[in-house]
């Protein structure tokens, strides 16, 4: 059977991929959300 273009790259138990925690991942993004409105507001 087809997997419909789903297909995973890498093991998840690999030591050597990228490993972000996802309260990284709101984080960033409530920071630039911030710096992006707060640059609308200003200029």
């Amino acid at each position: 059977m087809s997997s419909a273009g789903l297909v995973n790259y890498y093991d998840s138990e690999d030591k050597r991929a990228v490993h972000i925690s996802p309260l990284v991942v709101m984080g960033a993004g409530i920071v630039i959300g911030a710096v992006v409105a707060i640059m609308n507001f200003l200029y």
